[in-house]
């Protein structure tokens, strides 16, 4: 049996596998993540900024392969972990916007951000390290194959509309803290969910972890999805 492990304290993705029957177990990764943007542009974009979309799948892809690598002690000998990696980011104005600084920096968000819309990415990064056996041959080098050993990921990413909310409504939001905690400063499944209008593509990847995509994903590592439901009592 396949086990997932996720590379990420977030209560909310780990709420999300939950309630879709997969009890994860968890590790936090020790990425620095300013660091691993600045060698990832020097690497792929010297001349400009990295897309959204890839900076995101930059930052999913160091704390999958982080975590893969310093597994906690009670885990070091498992043979059967699929590690998954997650990041995500506010695309507004062409500017990406991930945990505010501190309380000012999130009223200033949402004085941006009200009667507005914005683009939620959220990277996905898949580490395989299950014990290969006879009949499933390693993935060919450089590649992304599936099969023990392949590493793989994507991106979703769902346009979010924003209410337009009053000073008083941004104040007592702020005041709340949980935009503190949260990349581009709301959630749309606890206390900033009224200030969420619609969105236009995936209501999981908003919270954190696309489920259509982590299946989609897990399929090319022959993991069908529902092998990871945990029995029911």
């Amino acid at each position: 049996m396949t086990r997932l492990l996720l590379a990420s304290a977030s209560p909310a993705r780990r709420a999300t596998l939950r309630a879709a029957g997969i009890e994860p177990l968890v590790a936090t990764s020790s990425v620095d993540e300013d660091a691993a943007l600045v060698a990832a542009r020097e690497r792929f974009a010297p001349d400009g900024e990295l897309e959204p979309a890839d900076a995101v799948l930059v930052l999913a892809q160091a704390k999958a392969h982080d975590v893969a690598a310093h597994l906690p002690d009670d885990l070091a000998d498992a043979d059967d972990l699929v590690v998954l990696g997650c990041d995500s980011m506010l695309e507004l104005d062409g500017d990406v916007l991930g945990k505010p600084r501190d309380a000012d920096d999130a009223v200033a968000r949402w004085q941006a951000m009200r009667g507005r819309s914005g683009t939620l990415h959220t990277g996905h990064w898949l580490v395989d390290l299950r014990e290969s056996d006879e009949d499933t041959p390693p993935p060919r080098p450089g590649t992304l194959g599936a099969g023990r050993g392949a590493v793989l990921g994507a991106t979703s990413s769902t346009v979010v509309h924003f209410a337009d909310l009053t000073d008083d409504e941004v104040a007592a939001y702020v005041a709340t803290r949980e935009p503190l905690a949260v990349a581009g400063a709301f959630t749309i499944d606890g206390l900033g969910g009224p200030f969420v209008e619609r969105i236009e593509g995936d209501h999981h990847g908003v919270v954190g972890l696309s489920l259509p995509l982590l299946r989609a994903l897990l399929a090319q590592i022959e993991v069908p999805i529902h092998t990871l439901w945990t029995p029911q009592q």
